[in-house]
């Protein structure tokens, strides 16, 4: 009977032994680390998108505000020339004629109060085109008006509007080059993400690696 008898603390042993693998499979070190890899790329995923964004969106606005520049000054030399008592034929080169349709060039329209066209040199289809009353009546005295204008599709325009003492002074330029350099800022943009991503998931991958599991060699009796 002596010899059917187990030492003492054999059970404990092989129960611990036993319940192991099983623990294991539950706590897995390598599922600890995609765990710990997820917990870091996430926020930092969230983060890199929202910047490609905010700095797509940023470099979109100063390329569109920067595309008004030329007009202003433009459209506040000839107001400044007009009230002076220059007439609307000496302000506005009418032999160099700017198909707003083709050209990069700035043209010139002016106004009357009534919104008749005193001088231009901007032609587009044959004709001199013609905005809404609303953007010429948008400019105030000391307040010009910065818009995109489209007077048919195809054509978008940089419009500035400044107001003088007789009416108003409209100077626009095509926003081609514009629109081309947002569009390669977006492509770049785009492009850049999926790379800044998969650097992301690598670095995250290799931090919760050498990150310390946090176990002792106490907690596995």
């Amino acid at each position: 009977m002596a010899a059917l008898q187990s030492e003492p603390g054999a059970d404990t042993a092989v129960a611990t032994q036993t319940s192991r693998p099983a623990h294991g499979l539950i706590h897995a070190p390598g599922m600890d680390v995609i765990r710990r890899a997820m917990a870091f790329f996430i926020p930092l995923a969230v983060l890199a998108t929202l910047g490609c964004g905010l700095i797509g969106l940023e470099v979109q606005q100063s390329l569109r505000s920067g595309a008004n520049d030329p007009q202003f000054q433009l459209a506040e030399d000839a107001a400044t020339r007009l009230n002076a008592g220059s007439t609307p034929a000496f302000v506005v080169d009418r032999t160099a004629a700017v198909d707003v349709a083709t050209s990069l060039a700035p043209f010139t329209i002016v106004f009357d109060s009534q919104h008749k066209v005193l001088a231009a040199n901007g032609r587009l289809d044959g004709g001199i085109p013609v905005p809404p009353a609303g953007m010429l009546d948008a400019a105030g005295s000391g307040s010009p008006n910065a818009i995109t204008w489209q007077p048919r599709d195809g054509v978008r325009i940089a419009t500035v509007t400044v107001a003088w003492g007789g009416g108003f002074v409209l100077v626009g330029r095509s926003l081609t080059r514009v629109e081309q350099q947002e569009s390669t800022a977006e492509l770049l943009a785009g492009a850049s993400l999926p790379a800044i991503l998969v650097l992301l998931a690598l670095a995250s991958l290799v931090s919760a690696w050498v990150w310390p599991s946090g176990r002792t060699a106490g907690t596995a009796s």
